[in-house]
């Protein structure tokens, strides 16, 4: 492979226009502060998909566990099963909590009100345009202005 790009073509598009332009006013650090923000909501949406998946494994693990319990009574060992069944299922994972509770708190008491807030900052800021931060690194980064 003599020319790569021959291959694969050029990442540099240097007639493309900036997907998202600022609305007139928009400085610099204020886009560079709205990245950041958006950067960090990033993190909390990632965070809250983990947090998800938290609850579909305790949720399938509880589902294994009641199919294990149910496997020792039919092997004849209830007295295993009775002990299995008595200390694990419907046990809280936190005091007082199962996990849908804890995915419920999470969204109301922190990704709603972060949620909330970026797009506030958003809409103050950049009339409401997502990513601006990003569009103007995409032009810079493919040969643009």
């Amino acid at each position: 492979m003599d020319d790569p790009r021959a291959l694969f073509g050029s990442a540099k598009h240097p007639d493309r226009p900036v997907q998202r332009p600022r609305v007139e006013g928009l400085d610099n650090p204020t886009v560079a502060a709205l990245g950041k923000l958006s950067k960090a909501f990033e993190v909390i949406e990632n965070a809250r998909g983990l947090l998800y998946q938290f609850h579909r494994m305790s949720g399938t693990a509880d589902l294994t566990l009641q199919e294990a319990i149910e496997d020792f009574r039919k092997a004849g060992h209830e007295d295993v099963a009775g002990l299995l069944d008595d200390v694990l299922v419907g046990r809280d994972v936190l005091p007082g909590m199962w996990t849908f509770q804890i995915v419920d708190a999470y969204d109301e008491t922190y990704y709603r009100v972060f949620r909330g807030m970026d797009r506030w900052a958003t809409e103050r800021f950049a009339g409401g345009t997502k990513h601006v931060f990003e569009a103007e690194m995409k032009q810079q980064e493919q040969g643009g202005a």
